[in-house]
Order: structure tokens, then sequence, then C-alpha cells
């Protein structure tokens, strides 16, 4: 499946993850599922392994993150990202066989957060950023964009903003390239 064909509505993204995003209504509380409250919102996730170190997390997030897959955006007009660029992102879950149950996004844009906070508090197989740079995410080491890099047990890959990408026929083979190797697809 081409990256370039996945056309999905707005209505279908609601109806495919009406109970796996954010659910902010106290008495809604499926039984067995824990609560997380961050910043602003809270954030609900089934109890697991990944569940200890994300309430220790001070910062929002949208998904799961059942697959300890981070993914970091800036958009400093959205508590994670704008709805098209949702609708762009999901797309490209989907056609790695992945969905936002699968992985958190954090919008760097609501707080400073470095590579080592983040590791420490999320412990990520695999962090992706959106329009960041190793260097703005405090990394240690430098690595040029569509580059799938193994650094301290976690592989990274650093993009272009997500806009970007799905305007740039060119860059979203690039991004299709990395996350086939990535992900095993």
């Amino acid at each position: 499946m081409s990256l370039n064909n996945i056309q999905l509505n707005p209505s279908l993204l609601a109806d495919l993850y009406r109970t796996s995003l954010v659910d902010t209504n106290d008495s809604l509380q499926p039984k067995g599922k824990k609560q997380i409250v961050s910043m602003q919102s809270a954030t609900t996730v089934e109890p697991g392994p990944q569940a200890e170190h994300k309430e220790s997390s001070a910062w929002k997030f949208l998904g799961e993150y059942k697959k300890s897959i981070l993914i970091i955006v800036r958009y400093n007009n959205a508590p994670y990202l704008p709805d098209e660029q949702l609708n762009f992102l999901t797309s490209v879950l989907s056609a790695c066989k992945l969905n936002l149950g699968d992985v958190a996004i954090l919008n760097a844009a609501n707080g400073h957060f470095s590579h080592k906070d983040l590791q420490e508090k999320f412990k990520s197989r695999f962090t992706i950023l959106f329009g960041l740079t190793p260097e703005e995410f405090e990394m240690p080491l430098s690595f040029p964009e569509f580059q799938v890099q193994a650094f301290n047990n976690c592989t990274f890959l650093h993009t272009p903003v997500l806009e970007a990408l799905e305007a740039d026929k060119g860059l979203k083979g690039k991004l299709w390239v990395c996350l086939k190797k990535m992900f095993g697809v």
C-alpha cells in the first residue's frame, strides 16, 4: 500500500478512534483502565508495562503508546497537532500497520523536552521527530534528515514538518523508505 493512495475522511477517523483518543470524562472511565492526568487533560491507558512510566510523566500526549513509539511534533496553536496533519499522520501510521493506539504524540510547543528526559519517562523504542532536529531535541549527536539512527536503545528519525511531507511526493517517498526500515513493513 502506498502512502500516496490512502484517503481517510474525518468521520471515518472519528469512527475508528472514538475510544482510543483522549477521554476527559471521568464518569465514562472504563473498568480496568488507569487515568493519567497531566498538564491540562487526561489520557486513558491500558494497564501494562508502559503504564508505570506514563504515570510519572508530566506531559500530555495523544494516543495510547502500546508499541513504545514516540512521535514529537511542534505546533504552537494546537494541543497536539492540527486536524489536517493528524489525518495525514494517521494515514502514514495505517500504511505501517499502526494506529493512534500504538503511539504517543507529544507536542514540543507545550513545554521544553530533551531526549534524555523523554527517554527516561517514556523509554521509547522508536522516536520520530517531525520538524525538530536532533540538536533542538538536545541529543548529543547529529544526523541528517531521513537517516534512521540507533542511539541509547532507541531508533530515531527526524524529518521535515508534516505539511512539507504531505505536499512533496519525493519527501513522502523518503519517509516511507525510513518507516519500512524502522517497522519492517
